[in-house]
This record gives structure tokens, C-alpha cells and sequence, in this order.
């Protein structure tokens, strides 16, 4: 179901899926996509696998659409027609909140945010400008911009902690793994630039922010039902045991893709399947008890 509501004036949309007549408190799903795409165009592209949280009950999903298929991020060289225009994204996301708490009965204390690519650089906006608004987060090919290139406040002091959760592909074509600068063609295909993190090093950013201090673990998962034997996915993780871990699943050989998803066009690399984005969401959901 699509809905539109008003925000600074301008009608924004999200798509939402669970039943508003059903369990009160469940938590709640944010969906960010990727540049380009739309609500549904990402449903889409990653499989509808986050529907599956929401058909036994246990959250309400919200896919949000961007303005003009893109999100205005912190990242200092973006010039989506969203930053151009100072859309204000983070306002988007706590009307939605409260929208699907009036008509869902949604916990607006246990909302997770999902963003992939251009989406998971709103999430790290959203933690840094609005922390009390997530209870957990999962950013999807994305990597922290460094200091220099970042408009709020880059800090890894502790912070509000919550659980966080990163995927990245050690293959991707767009987001570089080992960080530093977009390759050329995406840099003038996506009109953005700047320098970023490495996945690891964003890791123990968010590591940091949560004030975790020991040692990272990591362990290679099991390749028994994986279709691309190219493929593997580990899962390294920061604070284990504790109420707000830090987990970075890497995809050996992945590109910028969404785990467990239907396959993507080869242009942009291959997909783990040994973990779905379900299963890792119901994993940050399984943190907060639910």
C-alpha cells in the first residue's frame, strides 16, 4: 500500500507492508534504495525477501521513495537534485515513523533502518544527526566518507549505541572495499565523489561510537546452499554478546549487491546467498528482542 504524506510541503511516499490490524507494538522496517530507483523498483531488485519479516507479524516493512530516485546524504561532494534542493530526508523518515505508529501501531522505539548504497549513506545521516530515531541499522555497499568529506559532525567517540550492521563486497565495482575514491565512471554516473573509509575501517568507526574495545571475531559461513561457489560471505564481529554490536558481513568476491537477492545485472558484480537480507535484518531484530 502506498502512501503520501506531507513534509516540509512537499508530498513523500513510502510503501508499506503488514497488515495495519495486526500485533500493536511490532517493530518497524525503514527501506532506503540505492540511486535511481524507487520504493518499488528496489522491493524489486532485492527479491522482496524484507516482505518475508513482515507476513508472519513479526515488523512492518516501509519502503521509501527518494526525491527523484535519490537521497540527500552527508556525503560533502553529492549533487543529487536532493541535495541541491536541501531536501530534508531525515524529516521524511520521522514522518513515516509517525505515520506508521498512527496507522500500524508500529514501536516507534524499535525501528530499524535498511539502506543500500546511496540509501546506506542515509543511514549513517540518520545516526549521526538523529540517533534516538533508530534502534538498529543496516547499510548495504556503503562506506563512511572520511572527515573531510563528511557535513556532520565524523566522530568515533561513543555515541548513542545501537546495533549495526554492514554488508560489503569485496568486488564491488562502485563502493570500493578497501576504500579511497569511486572509480571514475561511477563518480559521473552517481554526480558524486569524495574519499571513503574501507568496510573494515568503517566497522571499527561504528566499533568506536559504541564504545567497543575488544578484539573483532570472524568466521568464514558455511558455503553448503550457495549457488555462486565464487562467492563466500564471513562474518566479523565487533562487541559480540553485547546490546550493540557492530557486525560486518563481507562478501568474498561480491559486488554491490544485495545478499540472498535474485541475481543482479553483471555489471555491478555477484550476489552472496549464503546469508539473505532478510535473515541478517531479523538478526539486528533478534538484538532488540523481537
Amino acid at each position: 500500500m502506498r502512501t503520501t504524506i506531507s513534509v516540509d510541503g512537499r508530498p513523500r511516499s513510502f510503501i508499506a507492508v503488514g497488515e495495519p490490524d495486526g500485533p500493536a507494538g511490532r517493530p518497524l522496517v525503514l527501506v532506503f534504495h540505492g540511486s535511481r530507483q524507487n520504493a518499488e523498483a528496489h522491493r524489486t531488485f532485492s527479491g522482496r525477501l524484507l516482505d518475508r519479516l513482515a507476513e508472519n507479524g513479526r515488523a512492518v516493512v516501509a519502503y521509501l521513495d527518494g526525491y527523484r530516485g535519490n537521497w540527500n546524504d552527508a556525503r560533502a561532494a553529492s549533487s543529487f537534485p536532493a541535495r541541491r534542493e536541501q531536501i530534508d530526508d531525515v524529516a521524511f523518515a520521522r514522518a513515516t515513523v509517525d505515520a506508521l505508529v498512527a496507522s500500524h501501531g508500529v514501536d516507534p522505539g524499535a525501528v530499524v533502518g535498511v539502506g543500500y548504497s546511496n540509501g546506506g549513506q542515509t543511514i549513517f545521516r540518520l545516526l549521526h544527526e538523529e540517533p534516538p530515531l533508530l534502534a538498529g541499522a543496516v547499510a548495504i555497499a556503503a562506506t563512511m566518507p572520511d572527515a573531510d568529506g563528511f557535513l556532520l559532525r565524523w566522530s568515533s567517540e561513543p555515541r548513542h549505541p545501537v546495533p549495526v550492521t554492514l554488508i560489503a563486497g569485496t568486488s564491488d565495482p562502485i563502493v570500493p572495499y578497501d576504500g579511497g575514491t569511486m572509480a571514475w565512471w561511477a563518480r559521473t554516473l552517481f554526480r558524486v565523489g569524495g574519499t571513503a573509509l574501507s568496510a573494515v575501517d568503517t566497522a571499527r568507526y561504528f566499533a568506536s561510537r559504541n564504545g567497543i574495545t575488544e578484539p573483532a571475531t570472524t568466521r568464514l559461513l558455511s558455503a553448503e546452499s550457495t549457488a555462486d561457489a565464487a562467492v563466500r560471505m564471513e562474518r566479523t564481529a565487533y562487541g559480540a554478546g553485547t546490546s550493540a554490536p557492530v557486525l560486518l558481513y563481507t562478501v568474498i568476491g561480491g559486488g554491490h549487491t544485495i545478499p540472498g537477492a535474485t541475481r543482479a545485472p553483471a555489471i555491478i558484480g555477484r550476489t552472496g546467498r549464503e546469508r539473505g537480507i532478510d535473515e541478517i535484518v531479523g538478526e539486528v531484530l533478534g538484538s532488540l528482542g523481537r
